[in-house]
């Protein structure tokens, strides 16, 4: 039976309300700065394996590249600090912090110890941080609805 406006003009269907849900306001990992940590994560690995299996050392592109991974996961760390000085509470602040501790200490690390080894294994410690910083991401991702910030 077809719906009228009284008049006997017909009137377009209309769409169910139930079962929809309301567009979450929680904040999310899903943004801008995560997914470009991703990409920039594994597109070092790539570049560094590259590197080292063409029998290169470490250059400034493996140095640049793996300097704006820093500057990334800096700027993400910079995020959830302000989120979290904005009152929001995580469920675990352990698992939190000790992300907040890891994420910005791996390319580091990775930075020095890469740039010492002056052989082909050099590259291989910037891919390896690549690819942690792209994990990382992915599982802060996985918990960050256990984490609730």
């Amino acid at each position: 039976m077809a719906v009228t406006d009284g008049h006997g003009r017909g009137l377009p269907p209309t769409r169910p309300t139930h079962g929809t849900t309301k567009r979450s306001t929680v904040w999310s990992v899903n943004g801008a700065v995560p997914t470009t940590i991703i990409v920039v994560g594994l597109a070092l690995a790539g570049y560094a394996l590259l590197t080292s299996a063409r029998n290169r050392r470490v250059g400034l592109g493996l140095l640049v590249v793996i300097g704006l991974l820093e500057i990334l996961l800096l700027v993400l760390v910079g995020l959830i600090v302000a989120r979290l000085a904005g009152g929001g509470r995580p469920a675990s602040m352990v698992m939190l912090v000790g992300y907040l501790i890891a994420m910005p200490l791996v390319p580091v690390v990775a930075g020095f110890w890469g740039a010492m080894e002056r052989s082909r294994w050099g590259p291989a410690v910037y891919a390896v941080a690549g690819l942690a910083a792209a994990v990382l991401m992915v599982r802060l991702h996985e918990i960050w609805a256990v984490i609730h910030v």
